[in-house]
């Protein structure tokens, strides 16, 4: 469907890619990924024809039809939300004239046998099939089925879009490009405005699509299970794999670690050959030796290591004092804003060391409950703080409070204690603040650039509970590892708000729901709270069919032969991770077994081995090196294992 050949940009002197090859084929779902300012905005520009390449060529397949969102755009604040989002049927008639156009063309061909005819055939029936789904009476469903999806009220159809946040206007904008139906879709960072439903939501719309995606995007669940397709952009090249982006993770490692070796083999090299010509320079019987040996250095192609992933430096929160062993109890609390009630009824006890997460959609008061815990607006009912507890607290608006005459070095600097200290370029490294970006003034960094600031800040202060609005907004994939795995060895009481699922999972063990202006609380991880919520969602549409409820009862939400399943499940789910743990083990040691035999092998060649053969010193080095790390793996392993079986 669109071809990219030879594709070069370069912004002054500085080159942002080159050479890059690759074709977007129908069924293709790809996920771009690459670090912040790699690329991938500029990719999806280059192929919607907004921004032209410095060199290169992107060939578009004829009638197809691209639609993009950007991460930013210019919204127009003059219809309702309903008109707004009809105005994505404007298409039709230029979409008639396509159908049109190809069914002349069929009618004046005679290659009747060609694979182009046969394509061409194709795209006809697509075309027309797809304008029938749109015939005026479905306009309506469609329309509102999407808005609904991506977390309207039918209520807000006919508000002013003018009425609505940046955010819920990026929304409507999202809604006209669904709804459009483009042949390949583009988007970037589509889920930053979106609540966990709407992003479940657009994850279902997206998988049943039909047309080609590229999507950029920092939320690991929702590419993981949207993608089929990763494209890395890593120092001017690509990578192209065929595979989701989890294993695209696994594959990435190997092949950094291939290279890595290879860099330090050849830079071993480069030593030695160095040393030699500089030992032998000035030798007149070695001169010819010298000679072809600064030409070989000078063919020579470096091996370029790519970006190391980061994400594998730990970051530990500073000892804190003990807090009590409630650091946060609510009861009956109720907040209003004039004569609109947020939540009521709401009670709840966060114990010392839970970490917990509150969700919902957006606007259901969330943020408004962690403002009435951190004391910053009134409410009614009871809020009782615990003994000892020292808050981190890092709201959606942290970046405003911070010192914008200072470096970003020195905030950071004026904060860290002990041994942090000496480790400071290395945590700013990790977080995207690397080399002269340490020295920016922090009055000329963008909005997120200062989130990911302050989220630093926060997380060298020694506090007892951590109350995080939001976090990952800004963060890329290597620094939400940073912080995740800060987070999970935390001690301390942590309160998280966010849609993000990969990041929750694995840290909190409960969840608070916020909807219907009540707070619900739900046992288990994140996970656990949405499989739960789809069986409630299947049990809800029985219940329609079925006698109401007398008002006071509870229904009962979970009956026993579900539990029972899910038991049975966990079980199976147990047996599988016993048995690849055991699989894991086995082969790991046979590998091990298998490098020891080549070890001994290559030391008896040792013994014969001259200076001028250094091949064999090379593999020596090389092969201990990768025993090292299958022992280390087999460890870990044995370790999974252990913990697989209790």
């Amino acid at each position: 469907m669109i071809s990219i050949q030879g594709l070069k940009v370069e912004f002054g002197s500085q080159v942002l890619f080159e050479n890059i090859s690759y074709v977007v084929n129908k069924r293709d779902k790809i996920a771009l990924v690459g670090k912040n300012g790699a690329g991938k905005t500029t990719m999806l520009k280059i192929i919607t024809g907004e921004q032209q390449p410095t060199s290169g060529t992107v060939a578009r397949q004829a009638d197809i039809t691209i639609g993009y969102l950007p991460q930013q755009m210019v919204l127009k604040d003059e219809l309702t939300v309903k008109q707004e989002a009809a105005r994505a049927f404007e298409h039709l008639q230029q979409m008639d004239a396509a159908i049109d156009h190809m069914n002349q063309q069929l009618s004046e061909r005679t290659d009747y046998d060609s694979e182009d005819y046969q394509e061409l055939i194709e795209r006809v029936a697509e075309k027309t099939e797809l304008r029938a789904l749109m015939q005026s009476e479905n306009i309506e469903a469609e329309i509102e089925k999407t808005l609904t999806g991506l977390g309207f009220e039918r209520s807000d159809f006919d508000r002013p879009t003018s009425e609505f946040s940046g955010g819920w206007r990026m929304r409507i904008e999202l809604a006209k490009l669904l709804l459009r139906r483009p042949d390949v879709l583009l988007l970037d960072e589509p889920t930053n405005h979106l609540d966990i439903e709407s992003i479940q939501w657009l994850e279902n719309f997206l998988k049943s699509r039909n047309g080609a995606l590229l999507l950029v995007s920092h939320d690991r669940a929702f590419i993981d299970n949207v993608t089929n397709r990763t494209i890395e952009i890593s120092l001017g090249k690509i990578y192209d794999y065929k595979v989701s982006y989890s294993q695209f993770v696994e594959l990435r490692k190997e092949r950094v670690e291939q290279q890595m070796r290879a860099y330090e083999n050849q830079q071993k090299f480069i030593h030695d050959t160095e040393d030699f010509i500089e030992r032998f320079r000035y030798k007149a019987t070695k001169a010819v030796q010298v000679q072809s040996r600064i030409k070989m250095l000078d063919k020579l192609e470096r091996i370029e290591v790519d970006e190391v992933d980061r994400s594998r430096m730990r970051l530990k929160f500073p000892p804190a004092p003990r807090s009590g062993d409630y650091p946060v109890i609510a009861e009956d609390l109720r907040k209003d804003y004039g004569t609109l009630n947020v939540f009521h009824d709401v009670t709840f006890t966060i114990k010392r060391g839970e970490k917990v997460a509150f969700v919902g959609k957006n606007g259901a008061g969330k943020s408004t409950l962690v403002k009435c815990i951190m004391g910053e607006i009134p409410f009614d009912g009871k809020l009782q703080i615990g003994h000892n507890v020292k808050i981190g607290y890092f709201a959606q608006n942290q970046a405003q409070l911070l010192d914008e005459n200072l470096t970003v070095h020195d905030t950071i600097d004026y904060v860290a204690v002990g041994d942090i200290r000496t480790r400071i370029n290395d945590i700013l490294g990790a977080f995207m603040f690397g080399g002269k970006n340490a020295d920016k003034k922090v009055k000329v960094l963008s909005g997120g650039e200062k989130s990911r600031l302050a989220m630093i800040r926060l997380l060298l202060q020694p506090v007892n509970l951590l109350i995080l609005d939001e976090p990952t907004n800004h963060l890329d994939m290597p620094s939400k590892d940073v912080l995740k795995e800060a987070i999970q060895a935390f001690e301390g009481t942590v309160i998280v708000v966010s849609h993000d699922r990969d990041f929750l999972n694995g840290i909190v063990g409960k969840v608070y729901e916020f909807g219907e202006h009540r707070v619900r609380e739900h046992l288990g991880g994140i996970y656990d709270f949405l499989q739960k919520k789809q069986l409630d969602t299947l049990q809800q549409l029985e219940i329609k069919s079925a006698p109401s409820t007398p008002q006071g009862e509870i229904a009962e939400t979970e009956p026993v032969a579900s539990q029972g399943k899910m038991d049975y499940q966990r079980q199976k789910e147990r047996e599988r991770r016993i048995r690849q743990a055991e699989k894991k083990v086995k082969t790991l040691e046979t590998k091990i077994a298998e490098l020891e035999q080549q070890l001994t092998d290559i030391e008896d060649k040792l013994s014969t081995a001259t200076s001028e053969n250094l091949d064999v010193y090379y593999t020596h080095s090389k092969i201990s090196r990768e025993l090292e790390e299958v022992m280390a793996q087999w460890e870990t392993a044995g370790e999974e294992l252990e913990n697989a079986k209790k």
